[in-house]
């Protein structure tokens, strides 16, 4: 009798452990995303006068936020918004003489940064809940829909087009290209930082596939989640090589 007492208050524990519905933040890496380095080459248009390069990175990492519906039969919703990011070199060549590219940011402590890779996505999911009797926390499986939007990579391509639109500008006028190459750089590195500033983000749609665990203590307006989710789709820029995988560790006030 006293052992069916104990058991039925540490379910019913259990079962006031899960929220009606909860708001968190986390921490998200991503680790298989990856840009290859790129080494000097020429910038088509040039007379092989000016080169381009840029560095890597073997990884992208960031936050993240989520809401959560418990209280619905049979099935659980949540969405999320994730940034990752990471730096990487970009340089300009005139013959052996490096011209660094550092894009102007406004409204920050600092004035210039190394460029910057971003992807964000935003997930819509529906997860099939399991219970575990006697413990506070809330095992799922699910998956839905993603929103992509990542920035572009500072490489010879980009640079090169910047180039071309530089040319058509001064025909257009009737200006003189720079004849000394020194000068050609400098101007060609100016416009590129400013064309970067205002290039725009790459949107596509794709799904994901998501496994995690909520765990909330009976009472306490608190909660802890884990996710690793696995990305399908999505449009990347042709440098990088896409991890697919993230991992979202984090929590957040739940009622």
């Amino acid at each position: 009798m006293k052992f069916k007492i104990i058991f039925t208050a540490a379910a019913l524990l259990a079962t006031q452990a899960f929220a009606i519905a909860g708001i968190g933040f986390h921490y998200t890496p991503n680790v298989g995303t990856t840009l290859k380095k790129a080494d000097k080459a020429p910038i088509e248009g040039t007379n092989n006068q000016l080169s381009m390069s840029h560095g890597d990175f073997d990884f992208i990492q960031g936050f993240g936020f989520k809401a959560w519906i418990d209280i619905l039969p049979f099935i659980d919703i949540e969405a999320t918004f994730n940034i990752q990011f990471a730096s990487y070199n970009a340089s300009l060549w005139n013959g052996d003489e490096e011209i660094p590219l550092h894009i102007e940011l406004s409204g920050v402590p600092f004035g210039k940064a190394t460029p910057k890779y971003i992807a964000m996505n935003g997930d819509i999911s529906v997860t099939k809940p399991f219970s575990l009797p006697l413990f506070p926390i809330r095992p799922y499986v699910g998956g839905g829909l993603t929103m992509h939007l990542n920035t572009f990579v500072l490489n010879n391509r980009f640079v090169t087009n910047v180039y071309k639109n530089v040319e058509e500008k001064a025909k257009s006028n009737n200006e003189p290209m720079p004849a000394n190459a020194n000068e050609l750089a400098k101007r060609l590195a100016s416009e590129v930082v400013d064309v970067a500033k205002d290039e725009g983000l790459n949107k596509s749609i794709g799904f994901h596939l998501l496994a995690g665990v909520r765990f909330k203590l009976p009472i306490i307006p608190i909660a802890a989640y884990a996710n690793v989710k696995c990305y399908f789709g999505g449009d990347y820029d042709s440098d990088i090589d896409a991890g697919h995988f993230a991992f979202e560790l984090g929590g957040g006030f739940a009622l």
